[in-house]
């Protein structure tokens, strides 16, 4: 699939459209994996742009890179890593790495992967299980499996670590 569109650092002014791509893929990608009552409930939407907009304004995240993919003049696409919150000398974290569904295979979330996470640099990320696409995404750029395994909100998540030497 061949799409033109464009990825740049976050600005405060995107969080209502961020909170909505946050939303709407969860939706995509979640749905039989989350509960649907958290999915479906009405304050989602506000509560993640409550989230963004602290995101892109709070000094505590000033460690933090948060990057939007467009397409016609649309988000379609959002990123963002930081630093480790199990270890302060960790590898970088990949927090969340979203596009609309109908955007996989574009390329929109390798350029989004890469934004947020320099290439050549050693990450972290946790990754939904089951959730094939978005692993093999994830292997895909270097990431691997490293055996840990937690459930938040619900949901059982795998570590995928990549180690660049």
């Amino acid at each position: 699939m061949t799409i033109n569109f464009d990825v740049r650092r976050a600005e405060p002014a995107d969080a209502p459209s961020m909170a909505r791509v946050h939303v709407d893929t969860w939706r995509e990608s979640y749905r039989g994996l989350m509960s649907d009552d958290v999915l479906d409930d009405p304050a989602l939407l506000s509560r993640r742009e409550s989230f963004w907009a602290a995101a892109l304004t709070d000094p505590r995240y000033n460690q933090n890179s948060v990057a939007v993919a467009s397409s016609e003049g649309a988000l379609i696409g959002i990123a963002m890593s930081g630093p480790s919150p199990e270890d302060a000398d960790g590898p970088r974290q990949l927090y969340l790495l979203y596009a609309y569904a109908a955007y996989h295979g574009s390329g929109v979330g390798t350029a989004l992967l890469n934004a947020v996470i320099d290439r050549t640099a050693s990450a972290a990320l946790w990754v939904a299980d089951p959730n094939p696409r978005a692993q093999a995404f994830y292997r895909k750029n270097g990431f691997v499996a490293d055996g840990a395994v937690k459930i938040e909100d619900e949901v059982r998540a795998v570590r995928m670590i990549r180690t660049i030497r």
